[in-house]
């Protein structure tokens, strides 16, 4: 599986002081991907998507939004060295959604091997089967920290979509799942126990708006007995009033300073092998308000990979 050669990244001040994301970005390629702290692999692809249309376009609005924020963060320093590969050429497969999942699946193990640690900009959720499948191995356990709304483990029982990637996963060996920020009312009482049977757990957006560092805690000690973390990040996780531009949006959502908290304490873990962003779809929103959310929760969480413990 190819990629597409990335965009060059430029900074958007006339402040030469100012250090912003697009100044320190680099384009890079497989064989120098290890040589940088995180590298971004854009999944321009919603053919999977079970609401509305529009995250295919996701990647390229997170790049957009990101390269004008600042990369210094007031604790943890400057986020530096870090690279872009370009995008998953999605559009060269052929097939439905389990094709377009194996075929992904296969990029992503490319940039694994390579000792990378990849920062997927998507696309729909679909794809963290092939973000994760990689992962798994028979001498490995391999444990996920979703921050979504929804726990998206319905059964595949038309094909795969957006609403089945942990279904699946569990299927192919994943060993357990942490949802955070799920909503009331927005899962349907057999997949919450299906959850529950795997042995998954489920962190509401109402214990996260109690104590977010608590809630990101919690999730951690979920996955403790894991060798290898992954973490995903479906935008919808957030109130719609701060991201109105997902397939799904609604009320009741966390906020963006509890995110961002959560994501950097996460991200410090030493076993996080990976980090996605998901179901950012511009086209739906308003005002750039989703992508730029999505660029700084990105932002955020690199500030607590390249200070891992």
């Amino acid at each position: 599986m190819m990629f597409h050669e990335p965009s060059q990244w430029e900074g958007t001040s006339s402040d030469p002081n100012d250090e912003q994301f697009g100044h320190v970005v680099e384009t890079t390629d497989l064989d120098a991907a290890s040589d940088y702290d995180a590298v971004f692999v854009g999944e321009p692809y919603d053919g999977a998507v079970i609401g509305r249309k529009g995250a295919r376009d996701g990647p390229q609005a997170i790049r957009n939004s990101l390269t004008g924020v600042k990369t210094h963060h007031y604790d943890e320093g400057a986020v530096a060295n870090v690279a872009d590969l370009g995008d998953v050429a999605v559009d060269q497969i052929a097939g439905g959604v389990a094709d377009v999942q194996s075929e992904v699946a296969d990029a992503a193990a490319q940039v694994y091997e390579r000792g990378a640690f990849p920062v997927f900009l998507g696309g729909d959720n679909s794809l963290s089967v092939a973000n994760v499948t990689p992962l798994l191995a028979d001498d490995v356990s391999v444990g996920v920290i979703s921050f979504d709304a929804h726990l998206d483990c319905r059964e595949p029982q038309d094909g795969p979509s957006s609403g089945t990637p942990y279904h699946q996963l569990f299927d192919a060996g994943l060993d357990t799942l942490a949802v955070v920020g799920a909503r009331h009312f927005e899962t349907s009482t057999v997949y919450a126990d299906f959850l529950g049977e795997q042995g998954g757990t489920i962190l509401t957006a109402e214990e996260v708006g109690r104590d977010p560092e608590e809630a990101a805690d919690f999730a951690l000690d979920a996955v403790a007995s894991c060798d290898v973390v992954y973490v995903s990040l479906d935008v919808d996780v957030l109130d719609e009033t701060a991201a109105p531009g997902v397939s799904a949006p609604t009320p009741g959502g966390i906020s963006t300073r509890e995110l961002y908290s959560m994501l950097r304490r996460v991200a410090s873990d030493s076993r996080v092998a990976g980090f996605e962003v998901v179901e950012c779809a511009p086209s739906l929103d308003t005002s750039g308000r989703t992508s730029g959310a999505a660029a700084r929760a990105v932002a955020h969480f690199l500030s607590g990979v390249t200070n891992h413990e």
